[in-house]
This record gives C-alpha cells, sequence and structure tokens, in this order.
C-alpha cells in the first residue's frame, strides 16, 4: 500500500461538486507537485488532506491507517499555508516552539529540535527577533521550521511563495529542494506556478475543474502530454497549437496521423525562425512565409512571435537576433523535433 493514498476523493460545497473522485497514490519521500489554474481545486485537495474541509466522499490514508475522518490535530500533518501565520508578539524561537510547548514536550527535546530546524533554515541568528524583524523570505523560513520542529508524516505546502518577489521566490525555492533533500520527508506542494513545480517536483499532478487530468514527472508531462489542457499548462511560453487544416504544410509532417479535425501541438524551441533575403522567394523551401509581429530578446533567448497564414506562432531560440516586427521570414519546424498529435475532444494521440 503506499504511504499516502486518496480513494475517489470527493467534495461538495452544497450541491456544487469542486472535487470530483480524485485516487491518487503517494510514496514515502516523494515530492508531490499540484498545479493547475486558479479555481482547479489543488488547495481545496490540499485542505481535504490536511483535515481542514471535510470530505463528502472517498478514503484517505496514511501509513496504512484510515484517516478520513481523523481531526486535524490527529493525522501527523504539518502545513505551511501561503500567509505566514506568525504571532507576531513573539520571538522566532517561540513561534518554532509553540506547537510543541502545546504538546507539553520536555524543554530540552524542544531546544534540540528548534536548534535543528534554526540550523537547517540558516534561522540561527534570528531566533530572537519577532516577525516584523524579519524580511519575508526569512519570515517564510520561520514558517517552514515551526512545520519541520514536528516532525510530521507529511509536510504540505499551500502556494507558500506567492508572497515573495521574484529574487526571494528563486532563492527560497532552492532553500525548500535543499531542505527536502536533507529531510527525505514526504511533501505535498501547492503552486499555480510551473517553473516551482517543473523545478521542485518529483512528480506533479496537474489538475483541472475538480479533476486529476495527468500524473508523472516533470519531463513526463512536458515531452508526453496527455491531452491539450496538460501540453497548454505545461511549458514557458505556451505551446503553439495549430488545427489541423489552419497549416497544411505543418500537418503534413505527421504522416497522416493526424485528423482532419484534430490540433497540432508545436512548441516553441520547435519552430525555426529566418529571415527572407532580397530575391528570395515568399516561402523558401521547407517553411511557411510568415511576418514578425514581436521579438523579445531575453539575453540567454529570444522569443519571437510570427504571424503565418493568419495563424500566430511563437518560437524560442537560444541564440539573439536581428528581426524586427514587421519583417518577412520563413517559418519551419526544425528536423526531428517532436510533434504533439490531440484528436477533436483534446486527448493526446500517440
Amino acid at each position: 500500500m503506499a504511504y499516502l493514498e486518496l480513494q475517489n476523493i470527493q467534495k461538495r460545497f452544497e450541491e456544487t461538486l469542486v472535487i470530483r473522485g480524485v485516487d491518487l497514490t503517494i510514496e514515502k519521500g516523494e515530492f508531490i507537485v499540484f498545479v493547475g489554474p486558479s479555481g482547479c481545486g489543488k488547495s481545496t485537495l490540499l485542505r481535504l488532506i490536511a483535515g481542514l474541509e471535510e470530505i463528502s466522499d472517498g478514503k484517505l490514508f496514511l501509513d496504512g491507517a484510515d484517516i478520513t475522518n481523523r481531526p486535524t490535530g490527529d493525522r501527523d500533518l504539518a502545513m505551511v499555508f501561503q500567509s505566514y501565520a506568525l504571532y507576531p508578539h513573539m520571538s522566532v524561537y517561540d513561534n518554532m516552539s509553540f506547537a510543541l510547548k502545546l504538546a507539553k514536550v520536555p524543554q530540552e527535546e524542544i531546544a534540540e529540535k528548534v536548534a535543528r530546524a534554526a540550523a537547517v533554515l540558516n534561522l540561527e541568528p534570528y531566533l530572537k527577533r519577532t516577525p516584523k524583524e524579519l524580511s519575508g523570505g526569512q519570515r517564510q523560513r520561520v514558517a517552514i521550521g515551526r512545520a519541520i520542529v514536528r516532525e510530521p508524516k507529511v509536510f504540505l505546502f499551500d502556494e507558500p511563495l506567492s508572497n515573495l518577489d521574484a529574487a526571494l521566490r528563486g532563492n527560497t525555492r532552492v532553500e525548500i529542494h535543499k531542505l527536502h533533500k536533507s529531510l527525505g520527508a514526504t511533501t505535498i506542494y501547492v503552486t499555480h506556478d510551473q517553473v516551482e513545480a517543473m523545478t521542485l517536483a518529483d512528480r506533479v499532478v496537474v489538475l483541472s475543474n475538480g479533476n486529476i487530468e495527468q500524473v508523472g514527472t516533470p519531463l513526463e508531462l512536458y515531452d508526453r502530454p496527455a491531452n491539450r489542457f496538460v501540453a497548454q499548462f505545461i511549458g514557458m511560453p505556451s505551446i503553439n497549437l495549430v488545427a489541423a487544416d489552419a497549416l497544411p504544410a505543418f500537418s503534413a509532417l505527421t504522416g497522416g496521423r493526424l485528423p482532419t479535425d484534430g490540433t497540432l501541438g508545436i512548441r516553441p524551441e520547435a519552430l525555426r525562425v529566418q529571415p527572407l533575403g532580397k530575391g528570395e522567394p515568399a516561402a523558401p523551401r521547407g517553411s511557411l512565409g510568415g511576418r514578425v509581429e514581436l521579438v523579445e530578446s531575453l539575453g540567454a533567448e529570444t522569443l519571437i512571435y510570427v504571424e503565418v497564414a493568419g495563424v500566430s506562432l511563437i518560437a524560442r531560440q537560444s541564440e539573439r537576433s536581428a528581426l524586427r516586427p514587421g519583417d518577412a521570414v520563413g517559418v519551419s519546424v526544425e528536423a526531428g523535433a517532436p510533434l504533439h498529435l490531440f484528436d477533436k475532444s483534446g486527448r493526446g494521440l500517440l
């Protein structure tokens, strides 16, 4: 049996079904990320696991025990919220040790656990400070430390980096990754940020409208999306989706495998955009003629937005480009680049 198992988990708010029969198994020590757009049910599912919401139907097992109806305090889980939820009048040490004091853990054991967590999170110089004397990243580390000292069976993170600026998000993401590797703790992490999902997860759970669309490693989702939704959601910039009849020359590259009412998916890095020189035909061999709409020069890479026969496409290239909006270009698919095929309903085709 899996370490944490969700069996047909459902959640209703009055007559509205918001979690629609989720089945999921999580192994001990795994780092699982729930990802999806706002309103997809990822935070609700996490709250059901935590016991903060009542499960309407289904079963939840942890380490072989049925915890479906157990109160939150008896589930041996620790949750880190988007808001730090620290006591403003308490020191860092007191915030981290508060739950242990309530549980009447001996003072010597509390001091040892707090010291160990503070060392892991580089909080040792701040133990006597109050939250108002800390930066956002430091406060989030205190919230994580408060969870660590409890030594739970599962850590639950609900968008813990959303309130941090871009630089702090990157730094704290690295710290969370290191923390997981050092503790080996089973972790479930909720985010809408696919970069966090792709860089942190052992496996990613993509949710939409209360359903699981696909579960897999980050690269499995990127390389073999189960459907059009997953293909669009995973990857930045998003995959190019082209109706089968919109660009016949590109659809022909599938060797007849793409249905006439299907959709062709092409990752931006699979497109090649080249300028058209004087005297060259409008559409050089192996490419379609187009026009540049926008060029985003990002330093390490360049994103080129082009319009081809009324279809907008995005190409990503590692080299810098001299192209400018309005330039005539030839757009082709790199030889050997993977193409993603979807049927009329959006289901992926192998």
